[in-house]
């Protein structure tokens, strides 16, 4: 009996053993799970519920131009924050912030009496608001570091940039096109909670995981584009016209020179602009060619041998009735070569090629130029123009596509197509972005150019070059396009434009144009000049050719001195460095961008009474960055020339700044 319950005894301990032990296991395999295994996730899951992050604005990589001169950067800047609740006296606080801020009393008042842990109080503040409010030392008011986007030189290829908002996401061109490739890794606030999850405090740190994008490298050229856009603000107004393009590109590679619009707008700003200006024509709007599509046109006929440029034609003496509808010249003529229909621009002249060459053929080659379809160029917003179906030719349609109605283009195939017959024949892709690169300057991806098709054969491109010539010459209708000692070739366009109140065309709403390629035996540049409804001339030749001609020669000039071209005489140039001399600059082929148009000099000889002047602020041994926060915060627009820190400076510091005065910094690295 004895020894029976001595047996049950040792069973029952060695059950309640057994079952300690299973809890034991059962403890150490959770614990082992909590604090090995799901640790990571078990942290995070306790950082969310007693901590907060605010996300701070990541900097966004540079765009350089082709020389790497900075046409976008992103400037570091304080944003001003606030911890309500360890403000003891909001009202005063409030009182002391907001005439700095330029924030009313009474809104500030709000933020800061909120029961909330952590409220912005205004982001990215310039740096000397932001050195006056530290030096208070306000409880409870702090600082996070963000970045800011900045176009150091303002109204410049504002188009082709684009611009960002706060966030700052890419709203518009190539900022917009590559806003992933360029938009950095944001950092972050981290603010304590409570229990109840409010915002209790900010901790000291900000985590420190932020990176910058990658950099653009162009194929722009800040130089040439200036000068487009020099020219083209100057033909605008001058004609009264409504608003105008310039593209400048290299025929042999597609390459993207310079792309201006007017009316532009400054992109630190582009809030304080309507829409109309912000909208990048060369590349949003189509229109009617007119007399520029006779390039294409005769192109196609002399590669399909339906006409050789010594073939006579009987221009009818400007007046031909053909498919229900009289076709005019504006310059009558009895029979010319074709050579001459090109040099005179006449529309008879042009229809009766195209009547020749037929509906299929004239389409097909149209087509194959790149009329009604997108050049792919690496921006956002691009048109197709328009170019009918075949079956949907009727009547006189064959006749007034020859020269140039009935058929829309945008600027940039207009210059793709020219550019085609330039190098040659073939047509190349139009790009912008040349190189993408990391923070170290390595390149990521580069971008070649790219022959999309053969259109004609070098001999027929030759044929159109010589014919095109023809019209820069004596006696042809782009005359005022044509520069000393160096071939051009070129044609004009006048186009009616549509009538807004009905079908038809206007009487007196016109669109001039002239395109061509510099110099023509070997050419450097194709560029094309729209002028949207002068006023002064309807006419091409009168309104765009000089613009063309203003920027070829200025271009050439300034590419002898950077590459060492024959092209061009020293007696060519010389014009152009005297103005360069002029204007102040010691590197007399490269242009000086003006100042930005908001700063006013008032004369200080009046007898206005006191006057401000503006004068040259001491930028000597001051880094990229703290250059480009001055220039902000006095709304300067000067040439910044190198890397590093300022060395030189024009004018002198404390000088009073002209409106014509040149002014720029050059930066060398520290030896």
């Amino acid at each position: 009996m004895t020894n029976e319950r001595e047996k049950w005894a040792r069973i029952r301990i060695l059950m309640v053993a057994g079952l300690f032990s299973c809890a034991f296991v059962a403890v150490a395999v959770r614990t082992f799970s909590l604090q090995v295994l799901q640790h990571e996730h078990l942290v995070k899951m306790a950082e969310r519920q007693h901590q907060r992050t605010v996300p701070l604005t990541p900097a966004r990589g540079g765009i350089y131009d082709r020389s790497g001169a900075s046409l976008a950067v992103s400037l570091e800047m304080d944003s001003l924050y606030a911890e309500p609740r360890r403000i003891k006296n909001p009202e005063t606080v409030a009182a002391i912030l907001a005439p700095l801020l330029d924030i009313s009393e009474q809104e500030l008042l709000r933020k800061l009496s909120s029961d909330r842990g952590f409220i912005w109080i205004e982001r990215q503040i310039s740096p000397e608001t932001a050195a006056r409010i530290r030096q208070m030392k306000l409880t409870g008011i702090g600082f996070a570091k963000e970045s800011k986007r900045f176009y150091p030189n303002y109204e410049v290829a504002a188009h082709v940039l684009g611009f960002t908002g706060l966030d700052p996401e890419g709203l518009e061109g190539l900022e917009r096109r590559y806003d992933s490739t360029i938009l950095g890794k944001g950092g972050y606030l981290v603010t304590e909670r409570d229990a109840l999850g409010r915002d209790v405090a900010v901790k000291s740190a900000v985590v420190t995981d932020a990176s910058p994008g990658k950099n653009l490298i162009l194929t722009l050229d800040k130089n040439i584009q200036y000068l487009a856009e020099k020219e083209l603000t100057k033909a605008v107004q001058s004609s009264g016209a409504k608003s105008g393009m310039v593209i400048v590109a290299e025929p042999a590679t597609g390459k993207i020179l310079a792309m201006a619009n007017y009316p532009t707008f400054n992109p630190n700003s582009y809030n304080q602009y309507q829409p109309f200006q912000l909208r990048n024509r060369a590349v949003a709007d189509s229109f009617e060619p007119g007399s520029t599509l006779k390039i294409f046109l005769l192109a196609a006929a002399l590669e399909e041998k339906i006409v050789s440029p010594q073939n006579s034609i009987n221009c009818e003496n400007g007046r031909y009735s053909f498919g229900g509808r009289i076709i005019r010249d504006d310059h009558p003529k009895g029979r010319l070569t074709v050579a001459e229909v090109l040099k005179y621009s006449s529309n008879i002249g042009s229809a009766k090629i195209g009547l020749k060459l037929g509906d299929d053929r004239l389409h097909r080659y149209l087509t194959s130029f790149g009329f009604g379809q997108k050049t792919g160029i690496d921006l956002p917003g691009e048109v197709s123009g328009s170019l009918r179906p075949v079956n949907r030719w009727y009547g006189s349609d064959i006749a007034t596509i020859s020269f140039g109605q009935g058929i829309s283009v945008s600027a940039l195939q207009l210059v793709a197509a020219t550019s085609a017959v330039a190098n040659g024949g073939t047509l190349m892709k139009p790009y912008l972005v040349e190189r993408i690169t990391d923070t170290n300057g390595q390149t990521i991806q580069s971008f070649s150019p790219q022959a999309l098709r053969r259109i004609v054969s070098p001999s027929t491109a030759a044929s159109v070059t010589r014919m095109m010539e023809g019209v820069v010459a004596a006696g042809g209708t782009g005359t005022n396009a044509a520069l000393e000692e160096i071939k051009v070739a070129g044609k004009t366009g006048t186009a009616q434009k549509a009538d807004s109140h009905g079908k038809g065309y206007s009487s007196t709403r016109r669109t001039a144009s002239f395109i061509g390629f510099v110099p023509s035996d070997k050419p450097l540049m194709t560029i094309l000049v729209v002028i949207d409804e002068p006023r002064t001339s309807p006419y091409g030749g009168v309104v765009a050719a000089p613009v063309f001609r203003e920027v070829a020669i200025n271009s050439l000039c300034y590419l002898k001195a950077i590459s060492g071209s024959s092209h061009g005489s020293a007696e060519v140039c010389a014009p152009v460095k005297k103005a360069a001399q002029v204007k102040g600059s010691e590197e007399t082929a490269q242009p000086v961008i003006p100042r930005a148009a908001g700063i006013t000099l008032v004369d200080t000889d009046t007898d206005r009474g006191p006057v401000s002047v503006l004068l040259m602020p001491d930028f000597t041994g001051m880094s990229m960055r703290r250059v480009l926060q001055v220039m902000e915060k006095h709304q300067l627009n000067i040439q910044v020339r190198g890397n590093g820190r300022v060395v030189e400076q024009h004018p002198q510091p404390g000088q009073k700044i002209q409106g014509s005065d040149g002014v720029w910094v050059r930066l060398a690295p520290a030896t």
